[in-house]
């Protein structure tokens, strides 16, 4: 497991130092070299507050506008580095987003002034859904996918009984919410 981590730490630093990265893309590699190793830190405490990894990357005053936009572009990224195949001999590293089916649509949207919503359309109806006993349920890759998106969405949060949080999220698949 510690030569996958390697490999996809290299993947990142080579794409950040590469001198033709676009800035987008080398900040959106960037938070997700920092989102990996601040997976191993525990969460930021001041007092009664909480910090999100990667409430620090967009400032303290950003809107959710810019919130959602380095939401997107994460999304983006993870589909584009880690969906590239391993190396022979090696075990296959795991990552939600990287391993959902590739038709799937990831929109972020900030409908109200507090929220920010990740919703996901085109989710194939046998990979995404299980029915036991009559009831549908997520599967456990939506349920892997869905938990790594609200993972990547609160590391931009905040919360604590002084400051309450900066935003409620919710990760949709179709007009479900299956995280609040």
């Amino acid at each position: 497991m510690a030569g996958t981590m390697a490999a996809r730490l290299s993947r990142l630093h080579a794409l950040i130092d590469h001198p033709r990265t676009g800035d987008a893309e080398g900040a959106a590699a960037q938070r997700m070299l920092d989102r990996i190793l601040a997976r191993s830190r525990p969460p930021q405490n001041a007092g009664d507050r909480t910090y999100g990894q990667r409430h620090h990357r967009v400032g303290r005053h950003a809107d959710l506008t810019r919130i959602a936009e380095m939401v997107r572009e994460e999304i983006a990224l993870a589909r584009l580095v880690f969906s590239t195949p391993g190396q022979p001999g090696l075990p296959a590293e795991s990552d939600p987003i990287a391993d959902a089916p590739a038709g799937i649509v990831y929109t972020v949207s900030t409908p109200h002034d507090s929220e920010v919503v990740i919703t996901l359309e085109n989710v194939p109806q046998a990979w995404g859904w299980v029915s036991e006993y009559g009831v549908e349920t997520a599967s456990s890759a939506l349920r892997a996918l869905v938990d790594e998106l609200a993972d990547l969405l609160n590391g931009y949060n905040r919360d604590g009984v002084e400051i309450g949080k900066r935003f409620f999220g919710r990760v949709r698949v179709g007009d479900r919410t299956l995280v609040w």
